[in-house]
């Protein structure tokens, strides 16, 4: 509900870390969903398009999104309930709307000049080229969409399906490098949490 309440912030298209605690067993586990980079996005790339350091934003500094196979490593070792169950309130809030809060508003007016650089980002954030009003109810069908065939189908209608067409159909017509391939064998990992003790406290992150 979060990535389609706060658009700006997370969402299916971005990256997961997660600690999780299992009480029976005593384990700490540590996932780490974060995206790598196209293949095909070497220094020699950036270089030929006059680029000297890492891109902050556009097409260049786009990752394969991790959030998804996240969730489903997630809910495989420790999910509950029946994955669709999990989608339902995102789906309702994206269909039929929800009306925008304060902060979430003025992150959205921070933005407003950027996002009408694009068509897309215009059609679907900035309706009447506009940012929606505090209060006002925002919808996105497409997200909506989006999170209903992951609901049906799982992961592979993100890596390998409809989603991924359209992520690769984006990434080309910005100029990007991300290939079929490189969504395709996306994988998140298990990792080992790294710790401290701070003032007899037992302090845990992921590693780099």
């Amino acid at each position: 509900v979060l990535g389609v309440a706060e658009p700006m912030t997370n969402g299916i298209g971005g990256d997961l870390f997660a600690i999780y605690w299992d009480a029976k067993t005593g384990k700490l586990y540590g996932l780490n969903a974060s995206g790598w980079a196209p293949s095909a996005l070497t220094i020699d790339h950036l270089k030929a398009k006059g680029i000297t350091e890492m891109p902050q934003s556009g097409i260049d500094s786009v990752t394969v999104p991790g959030v998804v196979d996240g969730w489903t490593k997630l809910h495989d070792r420790f999910g509950k309930l029946p994955w669709r169950d999990l989608f339902q309130p995102a789906i309702l809030y994206a269909q039929n709307g929800y009306p925008v809060p304060e902060i979430i508003h003025d992150y959205w007016k921070g933005a407003q000049d950027e996002m009408m650089k694009t068509h897309e980002s215009r059609r679907v954030f900035l309706p009447g080229d506009k940012v929606p009003e505090t209060g006002q109810v925002f919808r996105n069908p497409d997200v909506a969409q989006a999170l209903t065939l992951i609901a049906n189908e799982g992961e592979s209608a993100f890596y390998k399906g409809a989603i991924a067409q359209a992520i690769l159909k984006t990434s080309e017509a910005f100029g990007g490098t991300m290939t079929a391939d490189d969504l395709a064998k996306y994988s998140a990992e298990w990792v080992e949490p790294i710790s401290t003790t701070y003032r007899d406290w037992t302090v845990y992150e992921l590693p780099p």
